[in-house]
């Protein structure tokens, strides 16, 4: 069942990790999908194997640090669509581990993870309500949005922020027929798994990565491609009455 037939679907990050197995899930489902990563040649080559593959698919380069193109992003798609039925704020960054932080490390990490998805949405809004009541907003957060982080109080800081913008959002919004929600991963195994546990001086990866491994019920480390089936249902008419939800993917984590 291709559940975003005839739909166009902005995807950041989207070069690699969650961010490329959502756009090959979206394009599967029917959608266009926007490929957009700061990394050029990994969105192309994204979207060049999604329309190989006999989907729909254009790239864009984006730094979502910049606002302004954020915006020339934005005002692309509107140029050759007229029309947003799903935005997936999916870019983020681990940031500085611990409290050794300095202004700069804080300020990127804010931008990356936190300003560009208002902004985005921001000067999106217009072309998702175009959308005709099928509109859907998707952010990335973590779980260490709604519980603390041993390591990263800077990460559990942008990632907590997400969750309470979609709420609020969802609330705003919901009147219009635009929903709002996020996806919780866990641990996934991305290109930016080995950054997380690579931050503190003198970490063992391999220690960490058991370690945090064996606290998940599941017992294993998420595929990006489980991610991606979330994104896709919360992107469908088949999550038409959800939104506001905080969606943990984790294995069993927060549960504990």
């Amino acid at each position: 069942m291709r559940r975003l037939e005839g739909r166009i679907a902005l995807i950041t990050a989207a070069g690699s990790g969650m961010g490329k197995a959502s756009a090959e899930r979206f394009a599967s489902e029917g959608a266009h999908v926007i490929v957009s990563d700061v990394n050029e040649a990994a969105a192309k080559g994204v979207a060049q194997a999604i329309v190989d593959a006999g989907g729909s698919a254009s790239a864009v380069r984006c730094d979502v640090g910049d606002l302004d193109q954020i915006k020339t992003m934005i005002d692309g798609v509107e140029r050759e669509h007229g029309v947003l039925h799903v935005l997936f704020n999916h870019a983020g960054i681990p940031g500085q581990a611990g409290m050794d932080v300095d202004p700069d490390q804080w300020e990127t990490a804010i931008d990356i993870n936190q300003r560009s998805a208002f902004f985005a949405t921001k000067y999106a809004l217009p072309l998702l309500r175009e959308a005709g009541g099928k509109a859907s907003i998707i952010f990335t957060s973590s779980v260490s949005g709604v519980v603390g982080s041993l390591f990263s109080p800077l990460y559990s800081l942008t990632k907590g922020g997400i969750v309470l913008l979609m709420k609020s959002l969802a609330v705003r919004l919901g009147p219009e027929g635009i929903r709002s929600n996020a996806i919780l991963p866990a641990m996934i195994e991305t290109p930016m798994l080995p950054q997380f546990f690579g931050r503190e001086n003198g970490a063992d990866i391999e220690d960490l990565r058991a370690s945090y491994q064996s606290s998940v019920p599941l017992g294993r480390v998420a595929t990006p491609e489980e991610i991606a089936s979330v994104a896709a249902f919360l992107a469908s008419d088949d999550a038409s009455w959800v939104t506001g939800v905080a969606l943990p993917v984790d294995g069993g984590f927060l549960a504990k």
